[in-house]
C-alpha cells in the first residue's frame, strides 16, 4: 500500500451532529443505567468521538423517582457534602435524597462518570432528568433508547 487510503477525521463544534434522547429510568438499576447515560453523554458511541470535544448526544431522563439501587444502598450508601463552615460535613442516604429531589441521585451518579475538568462540566449541561414521566422537550423530537 503505497498511499493512505483513509483520513483520521476530527469533530469539532461545527461538524458534530447531535441527537436527543430518551431514556426511562422505571426499575433501572443506577450504576448501570448512569454509565450507559454518561457514554451516551460523551459521545463514545460514535464513530465520530472525539476526546476534547462536546460530541455527545442529549440525554433526558424520565423517571428518575423509580430508580433502583441494589443490596441495601438505600439506607447504607451515605452521600457526603460540607457547607463551607466549620463542622459543616452533611450526610444524606439516597431514600433521604429521593424523597426531596428525585432526579438528584441520577445527576450525582452521572456527574460521577463525567471528565472532572470543564469539559465535564460542559457536557453535564445535555444531561435533563425528570421525577415523572411527561418532560418538556416534545419539540426537540428525541428518539427512546432502551438498555
Amino acid at each position: 500500500m503505497d498511499t493512505l487510503s483513509y483520513k483520521t477525521i476530527s469533530a469539532n463544534s461545527a461538524t458534530v451532529q447531535k441527537e436527543w434522547i430518551v431514556v426511562d429510568a422505571n426499575g433501572a438499576v443506577l450504576g448501570r443505567l448512569a454509565s450507559q447515560i454518561a457514554k451516551i453523554l460523551r459521545g463514545k458511541h460514535k464513530p465520530s468521538f472525539t476526546p476534547h470535544v462536546d460530541c455527545g448526544d442529549n440525554v433526558i431522563v424520565i423517571n428518575a423517582d423509580k430508580i433502583r439501587l441494589t443490596g441495601k444502598k438505600m439506607t447504607d450508601k451515605e452521600y457526603i457534602r460540607h457547607t463551607g463552615h466549620p463542622g459543616g460535613q452533611r450526610f444524606a442516604t439516597p431514600r433521604e435524597i429521593l424523597a426531596k429531589h428525585p432526579g438528584r441521585v441520577v445527576e450525582m451518579a452521572v456527574k460521577g462518570m463525567l471528565p472532572k475538568n470543564r469539559l465535564g462540566r460542559r457536557l453535564f449541561t445535555n444531561l435533563f432528568v425528570y421525577a415523572g414521566g411527561a418532560h418538556p422537550h416534545a419539540a426537540q423530537q428525541p428518539k427512546e433508547v432502551k438498555f
